[in-house]
C-alpha cells in the first residue's frame, strides 16, 4: 500500500501550484501559496518555485491547463525537483494524470497537513487521530494506486474473476477505520473521566490560528515548558496546566491550531482534542496581529469554532499577540495610491472595529512579556464570575478589605 508520508531522511526540493479564479484573486492566491510554502518548510521540504495560473476553475484532468503543466514539467526536469504540491485537494484522477506527466511525487494541501500531523503527534491519542485521518483521506484515492494491477483471477472451477486488489484494500482500510474509531471512543471515555476528575475548576482554553503564539502564551501564564516553535502545528497534543492568579485557581488548556482549508475529516478525527474547547468555560482567542491578514484568520477560527461548538455564548477574550512584531509603514504625502494593511498604525486599528468589542480585548506580546498583567486581570475577572456561579458561598474570598474595616 502506498504511504502518504513524506520521507524526512533528506530535504526535498518542491514547487507549489495554485490557481487564480473568479473567487480567488492574485493577491489571495499568492498568500495561500506563501502559507503552503510555510507548510512545506514545516514538513521538511524546500520551496524552489511557485506556479500560478488564471482559470475559471480547476481542470478536472490535471488541475492546471495543458500548457502550464508542460511548463511545470520542464522546470521539474531541469532543476531536479522531487515533489510538486498543489494548494487544493486533488482527485484520484487528477493525481494519476499529473504523476504520469511529471513523474515525481504529487501532494495536495491535505496530504501535506497530514504529513505534518504525523510528524508532530507524540501521544497515543494524537497518533490514533492522525492515523484515522490518513486512512479517511486514502480511501477515496485507492483507484489510482492500483490501476497498474490486473484483476486477481479465480482458480479452476471458480465462477470467473475473484475480488480485485482495490476491493481487498478498500475492505482492509474500512476495517482499520472502524477499529481506529473504536479506539478513539475508548480514548474519549478516558478523557471524559479525566475531565470529571478535575472537579468544578474553571476551564480556560487557548484557541486560534496555527503559529499565533498560543504555546508561548501558555508557558508565560502557567510558568511551564510546553513545546513552542516558529512552525505550523507545533502543538497537536492537548496540554492542561493548573494556573493560579491571585488566590483563584483554574485550568488552562493549549489546543491544536486551526488553518484555512482544514479538511473536515481531520477536524472530526480530533474530536477528543477539541472536546476541551467545547467544555471550556472561557476562551482566549489568540491572534497574530503582525500577520497582514489576521482578520481573515479570525474568521477561519470563528467558523471552525462554530463547527466544533455550534452556537456558543462562552465568554471570549480576544488576545492580539505579537504587538512587538507589528509593522507600520506610513505613506508619503505625495503617494496617491490606496492605503494597504501596512499603512495602518496599531492605534488606528485599536480605534476601528476593535473598539466595538468592549473590554474583552487586550494587546500583548507573549514573547516580550508586554501587557501580560492586563491579560491576567481580564482572565481573573471572568474566572471569578464562573467560580462564584458555582460556589456562591465563596464570595468572601474575593472581598477586598481596608485597614479601617478592622478598627475598633
Amino acid at each position: 500500500m502506498k504511504d502518504i508520508i513524506i520521507d524526512k531522511e533528506s530535504t526535498e526540493r518542491a514547487v507549489l501550484v495554485g490557481l487564480i479564479t473568479p473567487t480567488q484573486n492574485e493577491a489571495k492566491a499568492n498568500e495561500y501559496l506563501d502559507e503552503l510554502a510555510f507548510l512545506a518548510d514545516t514538513a521538511g521540504a524546500v520551496t524552489v518555485k511557485k506556479f500560478l495560473q488564471r482559470l475559471n476553475g480547476a481542470d478536472s484532468r490535471t488541475f492546471v491547463g495543458k500548457g502550464k503543466l508542460e511548463e511545470i514539467r520542464l522546470f521539474v526536469e531541469e532543476n531536479e525537483i522531487g515533489m510538486v504540491i498543489f494548494d487544493d485537494d486533488l482527485s484520484s484522477k487528477q493525481v494519476a494524470n499529473i504523476e504520469r506527466e511529471l513523474k515525481v511525487k504529487i501532494l495536495d494541501r491535505t496530504s501535506l497537513i497530514l504529513d505534518i500531523f504525523a510528524k508532530r503527534a507524540q501521544t497515543a491519542n494524537a497518533k490514533t487521530q492522525v492515523e484515522l485521518a490518513q486512512y479517511q483521506y486514502l480511501l477515496p484515492r485507492l483507484t489510482r494506486m492500483w490501476t497498474h494491477l490486473e484483476r486477481q483471477r479465480g482458480g479452476i472451477g471458480m465462477r470467473g474473476p475473484g475480488e480485485t486488489q482495490i476491493e481487498t484494500d478498500r475492505r482492509i482500510i474500512l476495517d482499520k477505520i472502524s477499529r481506529l474509531k473504536e479506539e478513539l471512543k475508548n480514548i474519549d471515555r478516558q478523557k471524559s473521566l479525566q475531565r470529571k476528575n478535575r472537579g468544578k475548576l474553571t476551564r480556560v482554553a487557548l484557541v486560534g490560528y496555527t503559529n499565533v503564539g498560543k504555546s508561548t502564551l501558555m508557558n508565560v501564564l502557567s510558568k511551564s515548558d510546553v513545546f513552542a516553535e516558529n512552525k505550523l502545528f507545533a502543538t497537536l497534543d492537548t496540554t492542561v496546566r493548573k494556573v493560579i492568579i491571585d488566590n483563584l485557581p483554574f485550568l488552562l488548556t493549549d489546543t491544536v491550531g486551526f488553518i484555512r482549508k482544514l479538511p473536515t475529516h481531520l477536524v472530526e478525527s480530533f474530536k477528543s482534542t477539541l472536546d476541551e474547547v467545547r467544555e471550556a468555560d472561557i476562551l482566549l482567542h489568540v491572534v497574530d496581529i503582525s500577520h497582514p491578514n489576521f482578520e481573515e484568520q479570525i474568521e477561519v477560527v470563528n467558523r471552525t469554532l462554530a463547527e466544533v461548538c455550534g452556537s456558543s455564548d462562552k465568554p471570549m477574550i480576544m488576545v492580539f499577540n505579537k504587538v512587538d512584531a507589528f509593522c507600520y509603514k506610513p505613506k508619503d504625502d505625495d503617494d496617491l495610491t490606496p492605503r494597504t494593511r501596512e499603512n495602518i498604525s496599531l492605534d488606528e486599528l485599536k480605534a476601528s472595529w476593535m473598539s466595538r468589542m468592549g473590554d474583552d480585548v487586550v494587546f500583548i506580546s507573549a514573547k516580550k512579556g508586554i501587557n501580560i498583567d492586563e491579560l491576567k486581570e481580564k482572565i481573573y475577572e471572568h474566572a471569578k464570575a464562573v467560580h462564584l456561579s458555582r460556589f456562591p458561598y465563596n464570595d468572601f474570598l474575593f472581598t477586598k478589605y481596608d485597614e479601617s474595616d478592622f478598627e475598633a
